[in-house]
This record gives C-alpha cells, structure tokens and sequence, in this order.
C-alpha cells in the first residue's frame, strides 16, 4: 500500500462514501474497487479505492465497461486534476468528490480519537472520553431530527462538533445484535412526556435518558 494512504473496513468506507454497504460489497466483488495486486488485506479499501467507488456510483454507473476504463485510467495518470474527460461529451468534477472524502474521512478520524468503549462505563457502551454518554444514542437522537444545540443542551459535556461526530462513527461502526436497553446500558429514564401521533392524535410516550 502506498504511503499515506489509509485502509478502511467496508462499513467505513460506506459510511464515508455515503453509499450503502451492499453496494460497497458489491463494488468489491465486482473488482470495481481493489485488486489482489494491491498487496492490502482481503476487503480492505483505500484512500484511492473510495474515490473510485464514489464515482462509481456517481457517474461510473452510466458509463460502458470501456469508458469507464478510461475514466479511472485518466484519474491515475493525472491524480491531483480537479475535472477529469471520460470521453468527449462527459467531465467529471473529481475536485468535489475527493473534498467531500477527504472531510468525511477526517471526520471518521476525528471520532476515532474521542470515541472509546470502556468495560463497566455504561455496560460497555461506546461513550465520548470523559463522559457517560452513549454515542449511539446522540446518533439516534440526530436522526430522529433533534436539533445539534438542544442535544447539547441536554447533554452539557458535549460540544455540537462530538454530536455531528456522532452520526459517522456510529455508521461506520454499526451494532451488532439486539438493541440494548437503557438499563442494560446503565441508563434511566429522566422524565417522561406525550407527543401526538397521527391525524387522529393518538399519542406515544417519548422518554429522556441519562
């Protein structure tokens, strides 16, 4: 592998590429991305490979097996070229799509550095270093639309950049079997509130944890 290039887990790689992990692993079986000349460990994915998947879900998708080809054979040979020819009605806009990797992939880093899973913290929970908070449920509360600053404001040790860090790590490193429950997380329900649900305002119960 070359030097400075990092290798990334399918489920990362989806997570930063934004594209679903089926068709990461589809990408891979396809030899779209990587190669066992590469020399990298089996499923593995660079820095490289990413750029290639996001195009090739981007535009490669459209392209003949041929101009293709061309495409990412031009990428090589000119890999710092802001716009790449795929043929003489298509230019690609690689600039934009290696930013947008490149932000997603520090980001992914970032999270790495302030994320950790310690044995008897919250029953083992990934927390943010030097909290009880549980990154899975801040990721959850970001999807189910809470807005970053009311998170922080019910969550005082957070900064709004740990909650956004939140969302990508937890997609990078999905959980695996049930979904644990609060007390099996060490967690309470803080105050209980009804929200309405429906046209006919049935109405659910929506909790607070800590």
């Amino acid at each position: 592998m070359a030097a400075g290039l990092r290798e990334y887990t399918p489920t990362e790689a989806a997570a930063v590429s934004e594209i679903g992990i089926k068709s990461v692993h589809n990408a891979i079986d396809k030899r779209i991305i990587g190669s066992p000349s590469t020399g990298h460990r089996s499923r593995a994915i660079t820095d490289d490979d990413l750029l290639r998947l996001k195009l090739w879900f981007g535009v490669g998708s459209i392209l003949s097996a041929e101009r293709r080809k061309r495409l990412f054979a031009a990428i090589d040979e000119n890999p710092e070229a802001d716009t790449v020819r795929a043929d003489d009605y298509l230019i690609v806009d690689v600039a934009r799509a290696r930013e947008r990797l490149a932000a997603r992939g520090e980001a992914l880093r970032e999270a790495d550095k302030i994320i950790h899973s310690v044995k008897g913290v919250v029953g083992g929970e990934p927390v943010f270093k030097g909290t009880r908070v549980p990154v899975r449920t801040i990721a959850a509360m970001k999807l189910q639309g809470a807005p970053t600053d009311e998170i922080v404001e019910g969550y005082p040790a957070l900064t709004a950049r740990m909650v956004d860090l939140a969302e990508i790590w937890v997609a990078a490193h999905p959980a695996r079997g049930r979904p644990r429950k609060l007390s099996e997380q060490g967690l309470k329900v803080k105050s209980v509130k009804r929200l309405p649900l429906g046209k006919a305002g049935t109405e659910k119960p929506s909790g607070t944890a800590t």
